[in-house]
């Protein structure tokens, strides 16, 4: 609906008028997200705009662009507006901005902890946290020392899967973390009497990561995989700016409808300049234990497609397997339980992949 703008037209009214539009599928607007550079306009009431963002779909910034047109030109009293629409790919870097100017804050790290890999997906129901439990295994059959950080705090299941029934001790004012299967790991579920909800607004969420990353004993760890809550709202953009992420891996299914809404997770990784370890394609394909017929149930190969478009990584395929979900309801990852099987040597393959993009 068009509205009528007093004269002269100021920076901070067409600053508000900017403030509706949303970066493509975050509920976050343009302006709290640092995409307006710069506001100038002259005696006519000529809107110049420049805009800058850094993403490696090349329809967020027309999308951008479109709808900031949109937006004020259809008021009247604005005359002529020119937008100098700037994009460019995020850095392969799990670091943050220098310090200076529209700067991010430096996030800390965690003290004996090498690597903090972190693994999203853009919705739910993709397998995430299977994914995120059987890489940390696989990692740590590789010799190296893991632990895993339950950040999924509405529905934290790492210790389900895990067969971690202890409650975490305390020692010098931190929590020490769970032991199972070679790997630390911490989880609100560890310290919550049975099937008790948690009901938490965001600030209080943050309090508890922050509490997870820094006030844990987590020793000395070559990677802490984080098993990030699903989704892209601006309460995951809060957590992976919480702590120095060296990496994200996103995890997707085959369909398109599961891949439109994982280009959102990579945009949430590359909005605070965290690198891109890869994707991984869950529930791959279907082999019949019987007949062993191989059926694409989700369709096949959309994993990797996007992998290529977006000029990430592919980290592996994972078959879609019943002894997965088995083992994981059973407190024994396939990994760990069937390590010679062929969804635990996928998840190997996966946990290699993402060793290289680390080093």
């Amino acid at each position: 609906m068009s509205g009528k703008i007093d004269h002269p037209l100021s920076e901070d009214q067409v600053r508000e008028l900017l403030k509706p539009i949303k970066f493509p599928g975050f509920s976050r607007d343009i302006v709290s997200f640092g995409i307006v550079k710069s506001i100038t306009v002259n005696e006519k009431n000529d809107v110049t705009l420049a805009l800058h963002v850094m993403t490696r779909d090349p329809a967020v910034p027309q999308q951008i662009q479109r709808e900031v047109e949109t937006a004020l030109r259809e008021h009247d009293g604005i005359g002529q507006v020119t937008v100098d629409m700037t994009a460019q790919q995020p850095p392969q870097q799990g670091q943050v901005p220098m310090a200076g100017a529209g700067a991010a804050p430096a996030r800390p790290q965690i003290t004996g902890v090498k690597h903090i890999v972190a693994v999203g997906s853009g919705k739910g129901g993709v397998g995430k946290s299977t994914v995120a439990v059987n890489l940390a295994c696989a990692l740590g059959q590789l010799g190296h020392q893991i632990g895993i950080m339950d950040a999924d705090i509405y529905g934290p299941s790492v210790p389900k899967m895990m067969g971690a029934v202890k409650r975490p001790t305390i020692s010098g004012e931190k929590l020490d973390p769970v032991e199972n299967f070679g790997l630390k790991m911490m989880s609100m579920a560890l310290l919550l009497d049975g099937n008790s909800p948690v009901i938490w607004r965001g600030p209080m969420i943050m309090k508890a990561i922050q509490q997870f990353s820094l006030a844990v004993n987590w020793g000395e760890l070559d990677v802490l995989v984080v098993d990030l809550p699903p989704g892209t709202g601006d309460a995951q953009l809060s957590l992976v700016q919480t702590i120095a992420l060296d990496g994200g891996v996103i995890v997707t299914t085959p369909q398109d409808v599961a891949l439109e809404v994982a280009r959102r997770g990579i945009a949430m990784f590359e909005k605070v300049n965290v690198k891109i370890l890869g994707i991984v394609e869950n529930m791959s394909y279907y082999v019949c234990p019987h007949c062993g017929e191989h059926d694409d149930i989700f369709s096949h190969g959309g994993g990797k497609q996007e992998a290529a478009r977006l000029e990430v990584p592919f980290l592996g395929e994972i078959p879609l397997f019943s002894e997965i979900r088995i083992c994981g309801d059973k407190g024994v990852p396939i990994v760990v339980a069937e390590p010679n099987s062929a969804p635990a040597q996928a998840f190997t393959k996966c946990a290699e992949s993402v060793l290289k993009q680390l080093t």
